[in-house]
């Protein structure tokens, strides 16, 4: 883990936090969500025709990876309809490493480890942490982010099989932002009507912005994975639930009681724990 590496995984972890935020301060937040995604899939665009395309046996990995992203999407738009991102997003981001542990012990025959072990107890023990007490997150706004992460476990691991089938990484990153930017198009179509956005209008332009920080901090994570290892770079991007915090405080103007920091360092912490096993 060379220092280079760190700031990428760091520097990743703090861009995605802040495209969470960019979100989360939508008023309509399935328009602003769409918006990104079709942003993505506009910048998507020239670059497949650089990279040569994924092998066939990529392709079903390909669509069903999009298509739980684009659940993932409608979740997390849910997910902050009911609660605040420092509410949120520990929960999504802590559920995630927790859920394919969970999983792995129940379908793979997996076992945990010393260090598994305690990042299990450490995240169920954050995110029990925030659902309770007077600024305590709603149950709805829980039951969406445990599904948003759900859906997000699901996608990664269809990924993990679907790039191995690609023979391009970098093509199968590409053609994900592709069909899923318009998937996500034609689901919001078919649960709104026509797509509006008008260039010239702030809010477009912030949901565009949101689109390339996602980018980005997809690019620097790879960056990352291609010079060390997985595991703590993993480890290291689950510091966003505390950016995540910072962010929601600094920029939304929501609550940072100590008892809020203190569960989301119990989930980064746990979180660190399951990627490092």
């Amino acid at each position: 883990m060379t220092t280079t590496v760190i700031a990428l995984a760091l520097f990743a972890a703090v861009l995605h936090a802040t495209w969470n935020a960019f979100l989360r301060s939508g008023a309509d937040r399935l328009w602003t969500v769409t918006v990104m995604s079709l942003s993505m899939a506009v910048v998507a665009v020239p670059l497949a025709l650089v990279f040569p395309l994924p092998l066939p046996a990529a392709w079903p990995y390909l669509f069903f990876s999009s298509c739980l992203q684009v659940g993932y999407s409608v979740f997390l738009v849910s997910a902050y309809r009911h609660g605040e991102l420092g509410q949120v997003y520990p929960i999504v981001r802590g559920s995630v490493p927790l859920l394919v542990t969970l999983g792995g012990l129940a379908f793979a025959g997996e076992h945990l480890s010393p260090g598994s072990a305690i990042g299990v107890a450490l995240v169920a023990i954050g995110i029990m942490s925030l659902s309770l007490g007077r600024t305590r997150a709603s149950t709805a706004s829980i039951l969406f982010a445990l599904l948003t992460g759900l859906f997000i476990a699901a996608y990664a691991t269809v990924d993990a099989i679907g790039v191995r089938l690609s023979g391009n990484a970098r093509s199968y990153a590409i053609w994900i932002f592709l069909i899923y930017g318009i998937l996500m198009t034609a689901t919001f179509m078919l649960m709104r009507g026509r797509l509006r956005a008008d260039i010239g209008s702030p809010e477009t332009w912030t949901a565009i912005g949101g689109g390339m920080v996602s980018l980005v901090a997809y690019g620097a994570v790879i960056a990352a994975f291609t010079l060390g290892p997985a595991g703590p770079i993993t480890a290291l991007r689950e510091t966003s639930v505390v950016f995540a915090v910072l962010i929601g405080r600094v920029f939304l103007g929501e609550a940072l009681t100590m008892k809020r920091i203190v569960a989301c360092v119990i989930v980064a912490g746990g979180a660190i724990c399951l990627g490092v096993s």
